[in-house]
C-alpha cells in the first residue's frame, strides 16, 4: 500500500491528530486518582462559578471509571497522534458518536450544563471524521480481493 498524499487524505489525517490532541489534553486529567481530584475540583468551582451547576461529591466509584476512561483515551490518543489513519479516525468518529449520545442522556437526566462545550466538540469531530469516510466508500457490490479483513500495514489508510 502506498503512502497517502492526496491532499484530502493530508487533511483528513490532520483532524484525527487534532482529535487525538484534544482527547489527550482533556482526558490526561481523568487519568490517575490525584489528577482527577484536582481536575473535578477545578471544574466543580467553574460550574459553580459560571452558573452551570457542580460535580456530584467524588466517591470510590466514579474515581475508578473516571480513571480508567481516561486511562484508555490517553492511550487511545497517543495512538491516533503516532500513527493516525483513515481507519483510527473512523474507528474514533463512532466512539464520538456514542460518546455524545451518552453526554446527550446526562444532560437530559440533569447533569450539569458545563457537559454541553464537551458534547459539541465530540459532535464536530464525529462529523469531520465520519462525513469523509462515507464519501469515499466503496460501491456497493465491489467486491475486496483475498480476506473479509486485509492485513494490517504500516501504511495502510483505510477504514475495513
Amino acid at each position: 500500500m502506498s503512502t497517502v498524499t492526496a491532499p484530502a487524505d493530508r487533511r483528513y489525517l490532520r483532524v484525527v491528530r487534532a482529535s487525538a490532541g484534544y482527547d489527550l489534553v482533556v482526558t490526561a486529567g481523568f487519568a490517575t486518582p490525584w489528577s482527577y481530584a484536582l481536575l473535578h475540583a477545578a471544574l466543580s468551582g467553574l460550574g459553580d462559578r459560571f452558573g452551570l451547576g457542580t460535580l456530584p461529591a467524588l466517591e470510590p466509584a466514579q474515581l475508578l471509571y473516571a480513571n480508567l476512561m481516561g486511562s484508555i483515551v490517553v492511550v487511545w490518543a497517543v495512538l491516533r497522534l503516532r500513527r493516525p489513519s483513515r481507519r483510527y479516525g473512523g474507528y474514533d468518529g463512532v466512539a464520538r458518536v456514542l460518546f455524545a449520545l451518552w453526554q446527550g442522556w446526562a444532560l437530559a437526566h440533569g447533569f450539569s450544563a458545563m457537559l454541553w462545550p464537551f458534547l459539541l466538540v465530540e459532535a464536530a469531530f464525529a462529523v469531520a471524521q465520519l462525513v469523509p469516510l462515507a464519501r469515499s466508500r466503496p460501491r456497493p457490490g465491489a467486491a475486496r480481493a483475498g480476506s473479509a479483513e486485509p492485513a494490517e500495514g504500516p501504511d495502510q489508510r483505510v477504514l475495513s
